[in-house]
C-alpha cells in the first residue's frame, strides 16, 4: 500500500469537505489514488444520504439569486432537519450554488417524476420518427430511445443535471455530498427560475 501523506488528505478535505478519518480510510482503500479515492467518497456519500432519506426535514431556508442586471432570477427552498443546520454557513452556501447552477443550467423539473407522461411520450415519438428517418432497425429503436430519454431527464431535470462547476458530478451527487458532511437529511423541496421575456 503507498503512504497517504497529509497534503493529499487536505486536498480531498477541500474537495469534498467530509472528515480526515473519512478520508483517510477512502485513500487507504483506493492505495492512495485520488481519482479512486474520491469515487469511494461519493458512493459511500450517497449510501448515507439513502439512509437518512427517510428522516423529517422541517427546518430549511428560501434563498434567492438575481443574475445578469434583473434578467434572471431563482428562488430555492431547501429543507433540513433541524434549525441548527438550516442556520449553518456550509448548509446556506450549498443552496446559494445549487441557486446559481439554476440560473445558469435553466432546468424545468426538480426530478424525473414530476415530467408528464405526455411530454416523455411526445419527446419518444420524435426519436423514434428521427431513428426510423435513419433507417435504424425496428429491433433496436427502443432501446436507442430508452437512452435518449434518459439523457433528456439529465437535460431538464434539476437533480440529473450535471453540476456547472464540476460536470462530472450531478446535482443529486452534490446532495448526497452535502447530506454525508453535515449528517442530517437534505431535501431540494422546490425551485422558481424567472427570465426576461421567457
Amino acid at each position: 500500500m503507498s503512504k497517504i501523506n497529509i497534503s493529499e488528505i487536505s486536498k480531498l478535505r477541500q474537495e469534498t469537505g467530509l472528515g480526515i478519518v473519512e478520508i483517510k480510510k477512502a485513500l487507504e482503500k483506493a492505495d492512495g489514488d485520488h481519482d479512486k479515492a474520491v469515487s469511494i467518497l461519493r458512493e459511500s456519500g450517497a449510501m448515507k444520504a439513502e439512509k437518512k432519506a427517510d428522516r423529517a426535514a422541517n427546518f430549511g431556508i428560501i434563498d434567492s439569486y438575481i443574475h445578469g442586471e434583473g434578467r434572471i432570477g431563482v428562488l430555492i427552498e431547501v429543507l433540513s432537519e433541524t434549525d441548527f443546520v438550516a442556520r449553518n454557513q456550509d448548509f446556506k452556501n450549498f443552496v446559494h450554488e445549487v441557486a446559481l447552477h439554476i440560473a445558469a443550467a435553466a432546468p424545468k423539473y426538480l426530478d424525473r417524476n414530476q415530467v408528464g407522461k405526455k411530454e416523455i411520450e411526445k419527446e419518444k415519438q420524435i426519436y423514434r420518427q428521427q431513428l426510423k428517418n435513419e433507417g435504424k432497425p425496428e429491433e433496436m429503436i427502443e432501446k436507442i430511445v430508452e437512452g435518449k430519454i434518459n439523457r433528456y431527464f439529465s437535460e431538464i431535470c434539476l437533480l440529473e443535471q450535471s453540476y456547472i462547476k464540476n460536470p462530472d458530478q450531478t446535482i443529486e451527487n452534490l446532495l448526497h455530498e452535502k447530506i454525508s458532511m453535515i449528517g442530517e437529511n437534505i431535501v431540494i423541496k422546490r425551485f422558481a427560475r424567472f427570465e426576461i421575456g421567457c
